[in-house]
């Protein structure tokens, strides 16, 4: 009997986009240091919608570069997997390159592809090298430098990995790295080392998920799964549902999630169809990857909404990236933003020490800065953890401001978002001793 996951087809490689003449000063797309993010779209709770949306730059987009395209075509997520832009010649042809990316993209070899869907292309800046989408997704020069403390596996996974595609570095949870293919590739990828390499981009192993689900069977403390790769929701419904329902008859594995980049670089991945799968898999909770508030389009918040609706706890993950999303102008309206479509800022990680990102990482110190602009200027619940994921394998660590400004014999000397002192009565505690005596 053939297995239930032989192997279809899969996602062939793309086709060039065609030529254009098309003027492309007609497509005027906005600043991102000054974007000002749509509101979520509210509909009658009984109507359904007869297609995804499709906001006003990516029609424009569509019609100049891909006018060959329908929009069925455009809201197929098949169609925008094999429509990556992926070579040197593509992009050319959409975006005025820079001297150095043309540089960088000429000496590409091996390692971390480029490919970027048509869609999360139509929200990047055609003419400006520094737009922020544009630099996490095509490599410049830098991207070559290795530094003392970068490293191939900075994190230390292949420590932990007990069978292949397995990490379990903490007591009760695994890292299921269920593929190695991504819709789009972040040039400051963990995972650079594996993402998109022969053998992952166009196909996965079935006897590899069969090993580490006979892992999982056999430890029973492991209580939590995290699936990731690669973006596990590129890989086809029916597979995917076949090894959520493979972790579900697993009775130790109460808790399972989603890492995904998906609902927000390629949302029309987020179909009807999924969604029905993946209720049936509850509890299920999802992480989705988010760097820009210039990402919450009408698309993205759709994929959020029939997500969120299907019962499906939704948190974001950001990686903080220097002259990106390095402030607080930026991170407070985007969080503020995903809390309206539902789902809760959850981690802000300082960027991984990967070979080739120094261009992308920022001071410790910039982090802590954020996070203090956000506590108390805004809703709890907008403010994630800062965390750095330690190298060698040491796990996340959480960071935060240090509010603790002294002691007065009994009372522990506070300090407010305001920068203003307070007397919390303490007898008997020592924090804040070492600080000395700090009267208020």
């Amino acid at each position: 009997m053939d297995h239930p996951l032989a192997a279809g087809p899969g996602v062939h490689e793309s086709q060039d986009p065609p030529e254009t003449a098309a003027d492309r000063a007609d497509l005027q797309f906005p600043d991102h240091s000054k974007t000002r993010i749509a509101p979520p779209l509210l509909r009658n709770r009984r109507a359904r919608p007869p297609k995804f949306p499709a906001g006003e730059r990516t029609k424009a987009f569509r019609k100049v570069f891909f006018p060959k395209a329908s929009a069925e075509n455009w809201n197929d997520w098949r169609w925008q997997m094999r429509n990556r832009i992926r070579s040197q010649e593509a992009l050319s042809r959409i975006f005025d390159l820079s001297d150095g990316e043309q540089e960088a993209l000429a000496r590409h070899q091996g390692g971390l592809p480029v490919g970027i869907t048509p869609y999360y292309a139509s929200l990047m800046g055609l003419d400006d090298p520094d737009e922020p989408l544009r630099r996490t997704h095509i490599p410049v020069g830098q991207e070559y430098l290795q530094l003392p403390g970068e490293a191939g596996d900075p994190l230390g996974e292949d420590h932990d990995t007990p069978v292949p595609g397995l990490v379990h570095r903490y007591p009760d949870r695994v890292l299921f790295l269920a593929t190695g293919t991504c819709s789009t590739y972040c040039r400051y990828c963990t995972r650079s080392r594996m993402v998109g390499q022969a053998g992952g981009e166009y196909q996965f192993s079935v006897s590899q998920w069969d090993r580490a689900l006979d892992y999982i069977a056999a430890h029973p403390e492991v209580r939590d799964v995290l699936l990731s790769g690669g973006d596990p929701l590129t890989i086809a419904d029916d597979k995917l549902d076949y090894l959520l329902g493979r972790l579900r008859a697993i009775p130790h594995v109460e808790f399972i999630r989603l890492g995904t980049k998906m609902p927000i670089v390629l949302p029309m991945r987020v179909t009807r169809d999924l969604v029905r799968m993946l209720k049936r898999h509850h509890p299920l909770w999802m992480s989705i990857h988010v760097t820009h508030p210039a990402e919450l389009t009408p698309e993205a918040t759709e994929a959020c909404k029939r997500l969120a609706d299907a019962g499906i706890p939704l948190g974001s993950q950001t990686v903080l990236l220097k002259g990106i999303n390095d402030s607080v102008d930026i991170l407070k309206p985007m969080y503020q933003a995903l809390l309206m479509r539902r789902v809760r800022p959850y981690y802000l990680y300082q960027c991984d020490p990967i070979t080739g990102s120094a261009h992308f990482r920022t001071p410790v110190a910039k982090g802590l800065e954020i996070i203090e602009g956000l506590r108390g200027h805004t809703t709890g619940y907008a403010v994630p953890q800062f965390v750095i994921d330690a190298p060698g394998g040491g796990g996340k660590i959480p960071l935060l401001p240090d509010y603790v400004a002294g002691r007065d014999g009994s009372d522990l000397i506070l300090r407010n978002f305001e920068n203003i002192l307070y007397r919390y009565p303490d007898p008997g505690g020592s924090l804040g001793a070492s600080k000395g005596h700090r009267p208020c």
